[in-house]
């Protein structure tokens, strides 16, 4: 409530939140909150597949067939008034971009409905100022808030009217780089943030508290790292005030260490569940958009998500659409007219035919190449076999299509063809064996063909190879280790040639120079795992396939 409050004191500055929620009651009290305090300006609500037309205005062409003249309709993009986007998380890039675009202007402020665990746009997530997470909040949790509202309105103090000390500016700046935040944009919402805040409750400067409950609101879903207590520790830290008054020289008193280790235990509290285990595991970024499981777009004229329509002509297989046909003629129809001495109502010339257009998503198939030899089995292999087991778990609930190759001895083999049987593709993996020599230009070939007929067959194939790199064995079964490297080398340049997403894992002990440089030809990411469990194998391959 306090979120919503602060934006609806600034909109123009804090641009938006981020609000996390499965539709129930507790989403709903939250919502009827959203129209109570925008009331005035209206909410307007939008979905993943609005056009352009509808978010930058157009032509109202129903005006112009009826007689009434050329009229332009104003778009969403142009009202000030609150965009609700619904189920953001499914949102396509380019809808990203021109609400990113949008929200670089101060007449735009969103509020996005994330209903699903892939999150937002990283372009977007960072022009929202806050985020809000309503899993796990009962109904009878949500009270009428009490002691935020009443000195926001029209008519008392401003943010703008609020001043703001270097020492505060530099102590929120401090605070960003400490939590590994590298867009300047959090520090500039924090501090819009923390002048809202004072304009909420009548101060004309910041005070501790103001930078406080911004940084609580800010800064914790941004951050890439885990926040570290400053050297100097033994300074008792100075206790906020507790008394109403304001305190414009408090805030450069407190913008030393002590200061600064009070924020960080606040945005330390403050981190959600997921960002803390994440930051716990060591990764050293995080990602807004997960992993949808679908594969790459194909556009088509009978089925899928519907695109705008393009022009065209009328061969065998388009499909008009009449609506932005009649739209595009609509302009021309007095010039028509009166150029044309026949009775026609109206004018269609070829080039306002427009055609419909839809985009499908096709299946994703991972082809998973396991080094099964005698030096992988000595070193990685059952690390190998445990990470390819819990990344078929997750392509399971992806619904992503699962391939296994396993090469050793003399030559590779497709031990499963791609399917979706969880239970057999494990039980293929159990009985995996190990010994032998390292066939790896086979494993790699066997790899390619795969892939090569998944695309045919309307698949979008990303390769994984698991291999400790010291292949031995030729694509003509001869035991030569320098023939051996050069046609892994070639099969790396046919994999590259055929711009198949691939990924190279290093399953050795230690990280081998030769595999490196055979990523490189591949073009693929190659991800070294020296002393690494089954569980971390599996983390660090799922990033890479995301």
């Amino acid at each position: 409530m306090l979120a919503l409050q602060l934006l609806r004191i600034a909109p123009d500055r804090l641009n938006g939140l981020w609000v996390r929620a499965r539709s129930g009651p507790v989403r709903d009290r939250f919502l009827e909150r959203i129209h109570a305090l925008w009331r005035d300006n209206g909410v307007i609500r939008i979905h993943p597949n609005v056009d352009d037309e509808a978010l930058y205005g157009g032509l109202d062409w129903t005006a112009a067939l009826t007689g009434r003249g050329v009229r332009q309709r104003a778009g969403l993009l142009e009202r000030r008034a609150l965009l609700l986007l619904s189920m953001a998380d499914r949102c396509t890039s380019a809808l990203s971009v021109r609400l990113a675009q949008a929200l670089d202007r101060p007449e735009t402020s969103v509020i996005a409905l994330d209903e699903g665990e892939d999150g937002l746009a990283p372009a977007i997530v960072d022009r929202l100022a806050f985020f809000i997470d309503l899993e796990g909040i009962a109904y009878g949790d949500c009270v009428e808030p009490t002691g935020i509202e009443g000195h926001g309105d029209d008519g008392a103090l401003r943010p703008s009217d609020v001043d703001s000390s270097r020492e505060a500016i530099d102590s929120m700046t401090r605070l960003a780089a400490s939590l590994g935040i590298g867009s300047l944009r959090a520090p500039l919402l924090a501090l819009h943030a923390a002048k809202a805040h004072a304009a909420n409750f009548g101060r004309i400067s910041l005070d501790f508290r103001d930078i406080q409950t911004a940084a609580e609101l800010v800064y914790p879903h941004r951050a890439t790292a885990l926040p570290t207590e400053p050297e100097d520790s033994n300074q008792d830290p100075p206790q906020p005030q507790s008394n109403g008054q304001n305190a414009p020289e408090d805030t450069g008193d407190r913008a030393g260490s002590g200061a600064d280790e009070i924020l960080l235990d606040a945005v330390k509290a403050a981190l959600p569940r997921e960002v803390l285990e994440r930051l716990a595991a060591g990764e050293a970024s995080r990602r807004a958009v997960g992993s949808s499981g679908s594969g790459a777009a194909r556009r088509g004229n009978r089925r899928g998500r519907p695109l705008p329509s393009r022009p065209g002509r009328l061969n065998v297989g388009a499909r008009l659409d009449l609506v932005a046909t009649l739209r595009a003629a609509a302009p021309w129809q007095k010039i028509r007219k009166s150029a044309s001495p026949r009775g026609q109502k109206v004018h269609i010339l070829p080039s306002d035919i427009r055609l419909k257009q839809f985009e499908q998503r096709s299946d994703r198939l991972l082809v998973f190449a396991v080094d099964a030899s005698g030096s992988a089995a000595m070193a990685r292999l059952a690390e190998a076999k445990g990470a390819v087991e819990l990344l078929l778990a997750e392509a399971y609930a992806r619904r992503d299509h699962v391939a296994l190759i396993a090469f050793r001895e003399k030559a590779a083999e497709l031990l499963l063809p791609p399917t979706r049987s969880l239970v057999q593709t494990k039980r293929r993996l159990a009985t995996l064996p190990g010994g032998g020599a390292t066939p790896l230009a086979a494993g790699m070939f066997a790899a390619s063909e795969l892939a090569d007929h998944a695309k045919k067959r309307g698949y979008t194939p990303t390769l994984a190879i698991l291999t400790d790199g010291r292949g031995n064995i030729a694509l003509d079964g001869t035991s030569n280790r320098a023939v051996a490297q050069n046609d892994s080398e070639a099969i790396a340049r046919l994999i590259r040639h055929q711009r198949t997403s691939s990924i190279v894992i290093d399953t050795a002990t230690r990280p081998q120079r030769p595999l490196k440089d055979l990523a490189r030809l591949m073009g693929a990411e190659y991800l070294p795992l020296p002393r690494a469990d089954s569980h971390r194998l599996a983390q660090r391959l799922t990033g890479c396939l995301e």
